[in-house]
């Protein structure tokens, strides 16, 4: 393991049985107070003054850790704003036997200065040293927005999820209410669960908190609640040594394999107790997946809102489900392997075929939901393991094949879309293959990136479909260039189908790459409407067409 870098604070546990679940392995709850500890000692190494916490957020727990295997915590400061500092926590599992290290879990949290009496607090910068460190001052910027227009963008959502069609309408075999996963319990704070402040320890209400919410999950399915991720732990407020703390847990809602418990804390003093007057002082949000006995993933079953509550709950979830995917996006940052294929001439047919079909085997998967509808247009995505994918369904008042013709020339792309500054042909392969050079904008105050991409063109066969398929490739005679990030396009295009004589519908599909899920992040989680737009100035562009493909003033 590397050593510790200057301002880096790190925390190294042999996991013992005590510190494990009835599996063997790490208990989340353990970890969690480890990981708040580590970042506080963190927080406190650069502001030099007692620090609290204000929030954990984006925590994504990759792997389990089992007794007899060493976890390692490294924290540090990504950047400090006037009173407040983003920690960044990433947390290591390391195997005795093989010496072999696995990512464990990856998070964000956030830390407020505690100044003594009545001095004012104003952190200095953080000393930035690597290109890494750049990426993430600049990444914790955009992840503080998210955090400050939560509560607004959460509002809007929730909005939005009155205004379409909601799946909750479809009555399904086998859908089930919440009342029985509801769990309450109750802690009475002791010296050893107070921190260096006097306070009780974020840590130990977090793993208060993940112990309920793992109780109320496994009500649902029957099976072994796995933490896959954590939405947000909120601290409202404080508690100290003496105070009774009063947990309720419940399930909100499931998707598929996964389901979100939230979980609620009130703090009461003997005489807030006594008149039955509590302190909300702390909310979070948990997400799990389920195992059965055989290791196998658990599909939960449907839940079926019974009272007004459950309904806010309901609608709650889908709308914490959309920001979580896009915050996701902001927060990660994995380095990309690139996995586009090499262009090669006397390969020509196969590649073009297989760019066509990767498309159409997309679009074909189950499992897309609805995340927004607006007009003529609905967005939806799809979640597979750690890839994720956006279609964009737009209605058109203009014949297909006038609409495949403007949008397989991607040379007329940036008149439409300004996610691309530029588009030149650089080689013309047949008819119906191009490789085309692509510029995109700066986002994130990043450098602007570059794609290199073939695009496939197909009429329709028997269907009645026009396909339009893009896909990176590897081009020797255009190589990365430093003003430049090399990007990636996995599979992405267009599916376009006549409803009559002059309208069609036109499906956008992508498997969102690394590189470019900057683009589709704020969209995804509910902060932007960059998608929306760039569906409608495609509308646009199409309908104010001449059938020459000469386009109009618009």
């Amino acid at each position: 393991m590397e050593p510790p870098e200057p301002a880096e604070v790190r925390m190294s546990q042999a996991i013992q049985p005590a510190h494990a679940n009835p599996r063997g392995e790490l208990s989340a709850g353990q970890l969690l107070k480890w990981i708040d500890a580590t970042a506080c000692l963190a927080a406190e190494k650069h502001a030099g003054i007692s620090c609290v916490t204000a929030s954990v957020d984006d925590i994504q727990f990759e792997e389990t850790a089992r007794v007899g295997q060493v976890i390692t915590i490294k924290a540090k400061v990504t950047r400090a704003f006037s009173t407040s500092m983003e920690i960044s926590i990433k947390v290591i599992v390391q195997d005795m036997l093989t010496g072999i290290e696995k990512l464990v879990s990856v998070a964000f949290s956030t830390f407020v200065a505690k100044p003594v009496g009545k001095e004012k607090i104003h952190l200095k910068p953080v000393t930035l040293l690597t290109e890494q460190d750049h990426v993430e001052h600049n990444l914790a910027s955009e992840r503080r927005k998210v955090r400050l227009h939560h509560e607004d963008t959460f509002k809007n959502l929730m909005k939005e999820n009155n205004e379409f069609d909601d799946p909750i309408c479809d009555e399904e075999e086998g859908m089930v209410s919440t009342g029985g996963t509801a769990v309450q319990s109750i802690e009475l704070v002791l010296p050893p669960h107070a921190n260096h402040h006097g306070n009780t320890f974020g840590g130990q209400i977090m793993a208060w908190m993940e112990s309920l919410a793992t109780i109320s999950a496994s009500r649902l399915c029957r099976a072994h609640p796995l933490l896959k991720s954590v939405d947000m732990f909120k601290f409202r407020g404080p508690s100290a040594v003496g105070d009774r703390l009063v947990f309720n847990a419940i399930v909100n809602n499931t998707f598929q394999t996964c389901v979100e418990v939230g979980v609620r804390v009130e703090a009461f003093d003997c005489q807030e107790w006594s008149k039955g007057q509590g302190r909300h002082i702390n909310s979070a949000f948990l997400i799990y997946n389920a195992v059965n006995d055989k290791e196998e993933m658990v599909t939960f079953p449907r839940i079926k809102p019974m009272s007004k509550d459950d309904f806010r709950r309901y609608r709650g979830a889908i709308a914490r489900k959309r920001i979580r995917l896009g915050r996701k996006y902001v927060t990660s940052h994995k380095e990309e392997v690139p996995i586009c294929v090499q262009w090669d001439i006397s390969n020509q047919v196969s590649l073009s075929n297989a760019n066509v079909e990767a498309l159409k085997n997309l679009a074909a998967k189950s499992g897309w939901e609805v995340t927004s509808a607006v007009e003529k247009i609905k967005i939806y995505t799809l979640e597979e393991h750690d890839l994720l994918s956006v279609w964009v369904e737009k209605h058109v008042e203009r014949p297909a094949h006038l609409t495949y013709h403007l949008l397989s020339d991607f040379t007329k792309r940036p008149l439409w879309d300004p996610h691309f500054v530029s588009c030149e042909v650089i080689n013309w392969v047949s008819e119906g293959d191009q490789i085309y050079y692509i510029t995109c904008p700066i986002v994130n105050g990043d450098k602007p990136k570059d794609l290199v991409v073939l695009v496939s063109r197909r009429r329709p066969l028997k269907d009645g479909t026009y396909t339009v398929a893009v896909k990176s490739v590897l081009l020797p005679s255009v190589p990365p260039c430093p003003h430049y990030i090399r990007s990636e396009i996995i599979c992405a295009g267009f599916l376009i189908r006549a409803i009559d004589s002059s309208s069609c519908t036109v499906s956008y599909f992508n498997q969102i790459s690394a590189s470019i899920s900057p683009y589709f992040a704020g969209n995804l989680g509910g902060w932007s409407k960059s998608i929306e737009e760039t569906a409608a100035s495609c509308i646009k562009f199409i309908e104010n067409a001449t059938d020459g493909g000469l386009i109009n003033t618009f």
